[in-house]
């Protein structure tokens, strides 16, 4: 089984209190690698980044004073041509999902017990590369330490472009293969 996770396309980080025009350029490959997924039949999750109205309480919110994500906020929903495709996303909140995590090993397991290969390949896109799609790698890497752990970097967006490049960097020594770098 091969899995394409869709990491925190949300308003916020598109056009939102922490946009940035190249989370903007994203959307259509996005959106195209989504629907690429469905026609190879990937299973498609989607995560989102998800705070409360306490964020600048939090440990995080005192060391990023922006309030974004907010349950129930427009700044919190999927970008619209994504929401379609993300029924029931997996709300997150922090970096990194161990939810995520438990349930790509839980499925990895029980189709091994069926006699079914498990989760071979893991695909991840989305924002901000330095931020979550790293956390969310890493923490695939080791929920499933088999699996190939994709990161297509021209579907993903770092809060910088310095930032996007030293994310994915970084990932190439934990054995996470960056595809399509430019």
């Amino acid at each position: 089984m091969n899995v394409l996770i869709v990491v925190d396309m949300q308003n916020d980080f598109v056009s939102g209190a922490l946009g940035t025009p190249e989370a903007r350029e994203i959307v259509p490959r996005v959106v195209d690698r989504v629907e690429e997924g469905i026609r190879r039949g990937e299973k498609i999750l989607f995560t989102r980044d998800t705070h409360e109205t306490d964020y600048l309480n939090t440990q995080e919110g005192k060391k990023l004073p922006v309030p974004h994500c907010i349950r129930g906020t427009e700044g919190w929903e999927i970008v619209e041509p994504l929401q379609k495709y993300a029924e029931h996303p997996i709300d997150k909140p922090t970096f990194g999902s161990q939810y995520l995590g438990a349930l790509l090993k839980a499925r990895d397991e029980d189709l091994r017990r069926q006699g079914e290969p498990g989760v071979e390949q893991v695909t991840l896109v989305g924002l901000c590369t330095d931020i979550c799609v790293i956390s969310n790698a890493l923490l695939v890497k080791a929920f499933l330490p088999e699996a190939e752990v994709v990161v297509d970097a021209a579907c993903c967006a770092g809060v910088t472009p310095e930032s996007h490049r030293a994310a994915l960097a970084a990932m190439g020594p934990c054995q996470i293969t960056v595809e399509n770098e430019t």
